[in-house]
């Protein structure tokens, strides 16, 4: 028991300093628009997720994560049919070589979507509701730069009566406000082929105080941006096998700064297997199954590599993608891997 509420006290102090704020997402590949915002409307589809993540099983007041995600794109030319669209009944398997062949840029074209995210930790919850705009554009014949911005609210709140306290009355702990509405502000850009892509994208860029009603004794209770670089590439090992490295880098002062690394392997449009490295954090296994041009799932486990393997029994995540409008019945994406 005291070892539990050791550890909480570590991931309230985290959450209250100027650490990492926003939840962690070991399947961020799968959903790159949980990140940037310039991915709204990017497929020929309406693109709905529904997420899940338990961080540290076995651990009490470990962090959960849960989310639902929607964008579609906009605008007459690209709804209609764009350069890259299929035909009508599905065609080629984007993660194919030919279908790389063949790929010229997307119609400009707008984008919009919403973002609602739950997480909670202890006595910490948050929630975060946003909607998300981007105007996707073709550079040259193959390659697409989109830009995007998000805006919305976020739901700050604490449970005092969860806090154990050897002063029970500590002034920073009776000051804290248990409920806050806060703006929330986020941007970013994305630049996408037939084989690559790359993203840069900040959010939480409106600083805020957290939980005070402006007493100095708790001035350290604030938001800070978060910054997020991205990148991946596409190789062939045959006509229906192919690889997809990927890495983030996320920086987030005054912490330093940190990355994930992945590798997944497609097999045709069917299914998917991968792995990941969280630095100083996990490893993680990942696998996906294409079920239909309507639904898909991934699922990834983590493996705690960091001080909290002796209390924790890994990491779940789970994603279940639901492809609606889906007028050219592709079963995985075309331009996200």
């Amino acid at each position: 028991m005291k070892r539990t509420l050791y550890i909480i006290t570590i991931l309230l102090t985290a959450q209250f300093s100027k650490a990492q704020q926003r939840p962690q997402y070991t399947q961020y590949v799968f959903n790159n628009y949980l990140l940037n915002p310039a991915l709204s409307g990017i497929e020929n589809y309406t693109d709905v997720k529904l997420g899940y993540r338990s961080q540290w099983t076995g651990l009490d007041g470990a962090p959960v994560t849960s989310y639902f995600t929607i964008n579609a794109p906009i605008g007459r030319n690209f709804l209609q049919g764009d350069a890259t669209a299929f035909p009508a009944g599905g065609g080629l398997n984007p993660s194919s070589r030919a279908y790389t062949q063949n790929y010229m840029a997307a119609e400009p074209h707008h984008g919009i979507g919403l973002t609602v995210m739950s997480d909670k930790t202890g006595p910490i919850s948050q929630t975060n509701i946003d909607a998300t705009y981007a105007y996707h554009l073709g550079l040259t014949e193959t390659l697409n730069l989109a830009v995007g911005v998000s805006g919305g609210l976020s739901h700050n709140m604490i449970d005092k009566s969860k806090l154990i306290l050897n002063d029970p009355a500590d002034p920073t702990i009776l000051n804290l406000v248990p409920s806050q509405w806060k703006p929330d502000l986020g941007v970013g850009i994305w630049a996408y082929s037939s084989n690559y892509f790359f993203g840069v994208s900040a959010q939480q860029i409106l600083p805020q105080d957290l939980y005070v009603n402006g007493s100095k004794s708790a001035n350290q209770n604030k938001t800070v941006p978060h910054y997020f670089v991205t990148g991946g590439v596409k190789l062939f090992v045959s006509d229906d096998i192919t690889l997809m490295p990927s890495a983030l880098l996320k920086f987030i002062a005054p912490v330093p700064v940190t990355f994930d690394v992945n590798m997944k392997m497609s097999f045709q449009d069917k299914f998917w297997i991968g792995g990941s490295y969280r630095r100083n954090d996990s490893y993680a296994a990942l696998v996906g199954f294409n079920l239909s041009s309507l639904i898909n799932v991934g699922y990834s486990y983590d493996f705690t590599t960091s001080a909290l393997n002796t209390v924790s029994h890994g990491s779940h995540e789970i994603v279940l993608g639901i492809l609606l409008n889906n007028r050219y019945k592709v079963t995985c994406p075309q331009h996200t891997f």
